[in-house]
């Protein structure tokens, strides 16, 4: 399951850290979408599968469940204004 662009959250991303078991190093990516639908994605990735999402440039990461060690999902945050977005 994927996070992906809905019409309630346009512009609005949620910085997500995942920590993969025996890697020294979290994946941090920022998705489209709110809380509750990364939330959803990664229940259903531990349901059986991957977890699946696309950071807010189109780039999917994907996760195999048994790997995961923690997903920590950050607060919503509005699209950036200049040279550092």
């Amino acid at each position: 399951m994927s996070a992906s662009h809905s019409t309630d959250n346009q512009g609005v991303t949620v910085e997500v850290k995942i920590g993969i078991q025996n890697v020294a190093r979290e994946v941090v990516l920022e998705a489209s979408g709110s809380e509750a639908e990364i939330e959803a994605a990664v229940q259903a990735a531990l349901d059986g599968g991957a977890l699946v999402l696309t950071d807010d440039k189109g780039r999917r990461v994907m996760v195999p469940a048994g790997a995961l060690g923690y997903v920590e999902v950050g607060e919503p945050s509005r699209g950036r204004v200049g040279f550092g977005a």
